[in-house]
């Protein structure tokens, strides 16, 4: 069949295969060139009808709609599905570290279906970008018409076409590679956004200046068929909001002297700190009433949904990370959300966290894991380290480091105080009794570095002279064992399941809390010394 027939058939026929994702032929991976489109009438969505058609498909087979966000199910997941259903742009408006660009991010790779795009292309170029007898003439081998105005393809693109005709070569590109990241800075440019004369292709090619030869695109164009991002809009100047607002108004845009229309066909993200959001007239007010859906994200507001998060990004070394000091980290977050002396304006991170657990486990190693030839295993008493990641600022007192870390010495310290005597409710009075006087004329030695299991004075070794402390500590490791369990379910997450090599560790670390939760204890049952743990 002739180029025509081809062109002229595709066009004008249904599609002839069954979609696996909107737009996306089940056997896509074996359609190779431009032929091959053709032969099956390939239809290309727009990025907006993939990302509704996409998410109607999850909703239908109660997939995950966005993997790996935690925490937004009744009121973010909700407002983000209504606007992905009314084909809107987004505006995202919360503090740092609510996970809004990972959102976009997710967004792009999972609801956005791979495309065709010819091969080398870096502006996502299509043969359906191009009108029925563009594509014809390129495929006969000769110019476009050039009646119309509108960029469709780069000339790359366009020569590939001419030389190669049916047997052009496709890729199928996915929508994670579609996706382009901008953070608005003072440094970035309108050029930046829209695209540029560039001199060195006027001078390589010999074209002349205000050819569309001598163009290089923008992110804009770079995100085409995709989703735009830009992190933080409110810092753009108002000059380059207007470059962006044509977009939005028209899904268009012109740049320079080209006497070009660009159509990106893009979904435009943009997200913002309330900080900024509030003063209002940070966003040109036609820009901000061009994004149709403003959604406000927020903190997760449990302490399970603050470790879920924490583990699931936190990125580890072999470890077992301890449910109970996973739950003292989360804490130890959420109070520095609500001291009035820290600026909550500014935020408290759920990066404190990530970046909290990372530490932790490298403390872990610097204190014991190495030294011993042991898997690490945080504790709590390697939490005072956590000084350098807190990331707050003060309101209420001069912001000094001296004052940071007393205030964050102070929500470390009744951080850990909650989860140890969490943990040492409901034993019964007779244990604690007994436990009180195994005390009497005695010393518990810990230390940091001190481990379960290696000489005179390690942990096993002490607990020798305390038979129901010892008691205590085995059950308390039965009754941590189906918590760390669970938290497996809820994450996929290698460092939480119990073995062979990371028990006694974890004993030493629940022999911790108990000793540290007897001492909270109103009464207490032991005293904290600097030698140690003795009678109260």
């Amino acid at each position: 069949m002739e180029a025509s027939q081809l062109v002229s058939k595709c066009y004008g026929s249904q599609p002839k295969y069954t979609q696996i994702k909107a737009g996306l032929p089940e056997d896509y991976q074996s359609l190779k060139t431009i032929g091959d489109l053709l032969e099956i009438n390939y239809r290309l969505l727009d990025a907006k009808e993939q990302l509704r058609q996409n998410l109607i498909r999850t909703m239908n087979e109660n997939g995950t709609k966005y993997p790996g966000i935690v925490g937004y199910d009744d009121d973010v997941v909700p407002a983000l599905d209504r606007a992905i259903l009314s084909c809107h742009d987004v505006f995202l408006i919360g503090q740092i570290g609510q996970a809004k660009t990972r959102l976009v991010e997710v967004i792009a790779k999972n609801l956005l279906s791979p495309i065709p795009v010819i091969d080398g292309s870096i502006t996502n170029d299509t043969p359906m970008d191009l009108p029925q007898d563009d594509l014809v003439s390129l495929l006969e081998g000769q110019e476009p018409s050039g009646a119309s105005p509108t960029f469709h393809i780069s000339p790359e693109s366009a020569k590939k076409i001419q030389d190669n005709k049916l047997d052009t070569k496709i890729n199928w590109v996915e929508g994670s590679q579609r996706f382009r990241y901008v953070l608005a800075t003072p440094d970035i440019s309108v050029k930046d956004l829209v695209g540029y004369i560039d001199a060195i292709k006027v001078a390589k090619k010999g074209v002349e200046m205000y050819k569309i030869d001598s163009y290089s695109p923008g992110q804009l164009l770079q995100a085409k068929h995709g989703i735009f991002c830009i992190d933080e809009l409110p810092v753009l100047d108002p000059r380059k909001q207007v470059a962006l607002l044509s977009v939005l108004q028209e899904g268009r845009y012109t740049t320079g002297s080209y006497p070009v229309i660009f159509e990106p066909k893009t979904v435009f993200f943009a997200t913002a700190n309330p900080i900024d959001y509030t003063h209002s007239g940070k966003i040109i007010e036609p820009l901000y009433d061009r994004l149709k859906s403003h959604i406000h994200t927020h903190y997760p507001k449990t302490i399970e949904h603050e470790m879920q998060i924490i583990l699931q990004e936190a990125k580890l070394a072999s470890c077992l990370v301890p449910v109970f000091v996973l739950k003292t980290l989360a804490r130890l977050v959420h109070k520095a959300r609500a001291n009035s002396e820290i600026n909550q304006a500014k935020g408290v991170s759920v990066r404190f966290g990530i970046h909290g657990l990372e530490l932790l486990v490298g403390e872990s190693e610097r204190t014991r894991a190495i030294f011993h030839k042991t898997i690490p295993v945080p504790r709590h008493s390697d939490m005072y380290c956590l000084g350098q990641i807190a990331k707050f600022e003060l309101s209420e007192i001069d912001d000094t480091m001296e004052n940071r870390r007393k205030i964050f010495d102070s929500i470390l310290d009744d951080s850990i105080r909650e989860t140890c005597l969490e943990y040492i409710q409901g034993i019964q009075q007779e244990t604690l009794d007994a436990i009180k006087q195994e005390f009497s004329g005695k010393t518990f030695q810990v230390s940091q570095g001190m481990v379960w299991q290696n000489g005179q004075v390690s942990y096993s070794n002490q607990l020798l002279n305390f038979a129901n402390l010892s008691k205590l500590v085995q059950s308390k490791l039965e009754q941590i064992m189906p918590e760390q369990s669970s938290l497996a379910k809820d994450i996929d997450a290698k460092n939480i399941a119990i073995s062979q090599n990371t028990e006694a560790e974890l004993k030493a670390a629940i022999l911790e809390i108990i000793l540290d939760g007897l001492h909270y204890s109103t009464p207490k049952i032991i005293d904290k010394k600097d030698a140690g743990y003795v009678a109260a």
